[in-house]
């Protein structure tokens, strides 16, 4: 499953910022059992907001993790609270469609 949320900063704020905060939590996070890795996306256009997906082996899991916090994790993101705008999107199941082209010879 994939669970997506967008983070606009406050102006004047630097995205690198949060994505050194971002990188921090997620280290720890990602020690979680049933995680899979995690990508944080810049929005073409609008510099400003990030994109986050985060990829877990099932939604148990991630409750699980989300249920016993890491306190380093819980001070990271609080440190940023003031900063960003945090949006959940969802939480979305792995795709049932997918289409991938297939390798160039080259």
């Amino acid at each position: 499953m994939h669970f997506i949320f967008e983070v606009t900063m406050a102006p004047g704020y630097p995205p690198e910022r949060y994505a050194d905060a971002w990188v921090r939590a997620s280290e720890i996070i990602q020690q979680a059992p049933g995680a899979m890795g995690t990508r944080l996306h810049r929005k073409i256009g609008q510099p400003d907001t990030l994109l986050a997906i985060a990829t877990w082996e099932s939604k148990a899991r991630r409750d699980a993790m989300e249920g016993t916090p890491s306190e380093e994790v819980q001070r990271i993101i609080a440190e940023q609270a003031e900063f960003v705008n945090v949006r959940v999107i969802g939480e979305y199941e792995a795709p049932e469609w997918e289409v991938i082209p297939q390798a160039q010879n080259r």
